[in-house]
């Protein structure tokens, strides 16, 4: 199943994160995201504007808090960027990769 399609499940924490090449197969299925550190997601976008880096910000904001999985966000004039870990663990699980491919749906 494709991973956008899939339903993100709140960690309790009590699991241990991904390692290498646990997460390399669910990289792949992402478009030009990258695993920094071996512990969290990171993309950036660029837009011609700060308004629409903001409306970009506040449509994945919208995705996270649906999911009940919430991403950090950096916004700036005519860019922004998105890091996805799971913050119970302090690494990453699926569900990460879940909530990229849906913010790539925007």
């Amino acid at each position: 199943m494709e991973l956008h399609k899939k339903t993100c499940e709140p960690c309790q924490g009590g699991v241990p994160a991904l390692k290498e090449l646990e997460w390399k197969p669910l990289l792949k299925m992402l478009k030009n995201w990258e695993v920094v550190g071996n512990h969290h997601l990171e993309k950036a976008w660029s837009f011609s504007d700060f308004e629409s880096a903001l409306n970009f910000v506040n449509q994945a904001g919208a995705i996270c808090e649906e999911a009940g999985h919430h991403a950090d966000f950096e916004l700036g004039w005519g860019r922004a960027k998105v890091m996805i870990w799971t913050h119970k663990i302090d690494g990453l699980t699926e569900a990460d990769f879940i909530l990229a491919a849906k913010i790539d749906q925007l």
